[in-house]
């Protein structure tokens, strides 16, 4: 019987449908940076990090930022 690796998921589901959403607002243009007083997202790597923000603040398994050096 092979052995299973002992790695665990990263991100949890919830956090990827929530990450998939924010990417699919930002396609259609009503995914904004900030509620409404900023523009339009159009960077892909932005609308990834909106929805991993949306994602922890619902609780979602979404691993802790990464502090800038």
């Amino acid at each position: 019987m092979p052995k299973r690796s002992s790695t665990k998921r990263k991100y949890s589901a919830g956090a990827k449908k929530t990450v998939a959403s924010a990417v699919r607002r930002a396609k259609k243009g009503t995914l904004k940076s900030v509620k409404g007083r900023h523009p339009k997202v159009k960077n892909r790597k932005q609308a990834i990090a909106i929805g991993l923000s949306e994602a922890r603040k619902k609780g979602a398994k979404v691993p802790r930022k990464r502090s800038s050096s």
